[in-house]
């Protein structure tokens, strides 16, 4: 796996450069507050989980009088479950590098003593892995709606333990607006428990290192350019926490 080390917006730049000289695809990007990390959902990182049919059922139990308009397909559902801090089986990604960085090195105050990183993905590399490749259409990436989703929804999971199929990049209609404003993307896992960056030979991924001690001139950079939580995170919640770190 390639792993490099960024700095400050101008090394990104320069990397991003080289590391996307002469690739035609998609490139995705997810910012992690720890560099240890590795790219594994939620769900996935649960020692002893509930069963997915199970946290959906509860999930919908108390949510339905919450929201207009209940969705009719369960991803519809595990996309409203990312939303509001629900294990999932999902990764957000964002086709904007600068938003991954954001979310790379926002957390100043809760954890500042540890490297950060920003990761690259190539989807349309990662999806060759599971088979995923529409010789018709370069850099294909299928959507929620697509056949080959089947196999990854809570319904076919919950029928069928003994297949293990490989992780997989995925688009999804855009129907709020943090999503939008994260131009969010996604990957999902199924049986299969392997991260991202293990998949393959690895070569869809590229890793950088954010020092801890470069955190803060990388937020305030990206400061600059008019990055901050209410433009990611487009709710009241947002302008509160603002006010509030304002006057502390």
């Amino acid at each position: 796996m390639n792993q490099r080390e960024i700095t400050s917006l101008q090394s990104l730049l320069e990397a991003l450069g080289e590391d996307n000289d002469g690739y035609t695809g998609a490139v995705w990007y997810r910012g992690q507050a720890r560099a240890e990390w590795t790219l594994t959902p939620g769900y996935v990182r649960l020692e002893t989980p509930p069963s997915e049919a199970t946290l959906l059922k509860r999930f919908k139990q108390s949510a339905a009088m919450l929201i207009e308009m209940a969705p009719r397909e369960s991803f519809d559902w595990l996309f409203l479950m990312q939303h509001y801090g629900v294990p999932t089986r999902l990764l957000d990604w964002s086709e904007s590098p600068l938003v991954g960085l954001y979310f790379a090195v926002e957390d100043l105050v809760n954890d500042p003593d540890h490297d950060g990183s920003l990761w690259l993905l190539r989807p349309s590399e990662l999806n060759k892995n599971a088979r995923i490749n529409n010789r018709d259409e370069e850099g294909y990436i299928p959507s929620f709606e697509d056949e080959e989703l089947q196999n990854y929804s809570v319904e076919s999971l919950a029928q069928n333990r003994r297949i293990q199929l490989l992780p997989v990049a995925t688009i999804a209609t855009r129907n709020n607006a943090r999503i939008q404003a994260q131009l969010g993307v996604f990957t999902i896992h199924h049986h299969e428990n392997t991260p991202i960056e293990e998949v393959g030979d690895s070569t869809h991924v590229i890793k950088y290192v954010i020092p801890k001690s470069a955190k803060p001139l990388i937020y305030k950079q990206l400061q600059l350019l008019g990055f901050s939580r209410f433009q990611l995170f487009p709710e009241l919640a947002s302008i509160g926490a603002i006010i509030k770190g304002g006057i502390q």
